[in-house]
């Protein structure tokens, strides 16, 4: 529940999703929740069994993603950071599911052990934790 504010007080924003261009739903539904174990929350194609344009929306624990085919929706190369508690067991659990590393696991100089995977459409979604002792 969000306290109530005054008017001169600013609105509180709850969060971002971002929202990545692709080009085939079926793959990038393929790659998200086959692949990286992403769960599909909803898909609003424009007809079946043509899927695209579509628009949707996936999520793993407390991570979400949209995803659109839609003209005007992001470009092709775009970039995600999500942060998780163990980059190492991601890495080895992609590894399993043969997913192809990018980057990583890596120590960056800015205090984060990052891993990198790219969808079928070459956006880069990035996975970082802090690392241990690190201000």
């Amino acid at each position: 529940m969000i306290a109530r504010r005054s008017a001169l007080e600013e609105t509180v924003i709850l969060g971002a999703i971002p929202v990545l261009h692709i080009t085939d739903a079926a793959k990038a539904e393929a790659f998200y929740c086959g692949l990286l174990g992403f769960r599909l929350d909803f898909c609003a194609a424009v007809a079946e069994p043509r899927r695209d344009p579509c628009y949707m929306g996936v999520s793993r624990d407390d991570a979400v993603l949209h995803l659109s085919s839609h003209a005007g929706d992001g470009v092709i190369g775009g970039v995600a950071l999500l942060m998780c508690d163990d980059v190492d067991a991601l890495h080895a659990e992609f590894a399993g599911r043969r997913v192809a590393i990018a980057t990583g696991p890596v120590n960056q100089t800015w205090g984060m052990r990052e891993l990198y995977v790219r969808d079928p459409d070459g956006n880069s979604i990035r996975f970082a934790a802090p690392l241990k002792g690190a201000v």
